[in-house]
C-alpha cells in the first residue's frame, strides 16, 4: 500500500508516513466487521425489561371458591398466569446482552474498516492536534481545512492526549475524540471522516502487526513475489 500523506492542521503537507502491507493490504472482510459491529451495539443494550411472574404480582393467595359443586373450572389463585392481571409465564428479566469476542477478530475488523477509510478517501493523518488555546472556533476552522465532513472521528494516542484538544473539540458537533488504545470499528464506519494524529497511528499499527496471522504473511509473501517476476 503507498505512503499516506501527513498533514498540519491548516491543510499543508508535512511529511509521509508508511502504511505496512502486512496490515492495511489484506481485502476487506465485511463480515468480520457485521460481527464487530453485532458485538459492540450488544453491549450498549441496557437489558432492564422485566415482567412479573405469579409471585411478584399483586392479589391474595386465597382460593377463590371450593374445589367442587359450583359448576365452574377450578382456581387457586387471582394471580394465575391464564387470568388478565395475573403473572407472566418466561418473561424478560434483567439480563447483560454482553458477550467475549475474540480479540484476533476484532483486530482484524479494525485493520479492514481503516483500509475502507483510506480506500475511499476519508483518511487524514495530521502531525499534531496541538492549538494554542482551547477554543471550539480553532478546531472547527482547522477540520474545514481538512475537509473533514459533517462527522469526524478524532483518534489520539494515550500519551500525547491534551486537555486543550478534549476541551476545545467537546463541544463540536458531530465530532467525537477517542484514544488509539480505544477505538473501535464501529467508531470508524459511524463517522463519515477519520482524523489519526501521526502518533496514535504509529502506536495502533503496531499493535495491529502483532495480529497479522502467519497465513497472511505468507500469502502477502508469495503475492510479493509473484509481483516481482511479472516485473522481471
Amino acid at each position: 500500500m503507498a505512503n499516506i500523506n501527513v498533514v498540519n492542521l491548516a491543510g499543508a503537507k508535512v511529511g509521509e508516513f508508511e502504511l505496512v502491507d502486512e496490515v492495511f493490504a489484506a481485502e476487506i472482510n465485511d463480515g468480520l466487521l457485521w460481527e464487530s459491529v453485532k458485538h459492540y451495539r450488544a453491549a450498549l443494550r441496557q437489558g432492564t425489561a422485566a415482567t412479573k411472574n405469579r409471585n411478584q404480582v399483586s392479589g391474595a393467595g386465597k382460593k377463590l371458591w371450593k374445589q367442587k359443586g359450583t359448576g365452574r373450572a377450578r382456581v387457586g389463585s387471582i394471580r394465575t398466569p391464564l387470568w388478565r392481571g395475573g403473572g407472566t409465564v418466561h418473561g424478560p428479566k434483567p439480563r447483560s446482552y454482553e458477550y467475549a469476542f475474540p480479540q484476533k477478530k476484532l483486530m482484524g475488523a479494525l485493520r479492514s474498516a481503516i483500509t475502507a477509510k483510506i480506500n475511499d478517501g476519508k483518511f487524514t493523518i495530521v502531525d499534531s492536534f496541538e492549538v494554542p488555546e482551547a477554543k471550539t472556533k480553532l478546531f472547527r476552522t482547522a477540520l474545514d481545512k481538512l475537509e473533514a465532513g459533517k462527522t469526524t472521528l478524532l483518534v489520539e494516542s494515550s500519551r500525547k492526549l491534551d486537555e486543550k484538544l478534549y476541551l476545545g473539540s467537546r463541544n463540536l458537533q458531530g465530532v467525537e475524540l477517542v484514544l488509539s488504545s480505544e477505538v473501535h470499528p464501529y467508531d470508524l464506519l459511524r463517522y463519515e471522516h477519520a482524523v489519526f494524529s501521526k502518533d496514535a497511528i504509529e502506536a495502533l499499527q503496531e499493535t495491529l502487526k502483532k495480529f497479522v496471522s502467519k497465513r497472511s504473511k505468507a500469502t502477502d509473501e508469495r503475492s510479493k513475489a509473484a509481483a516481482q517476476k511479472e516485473v522481471a
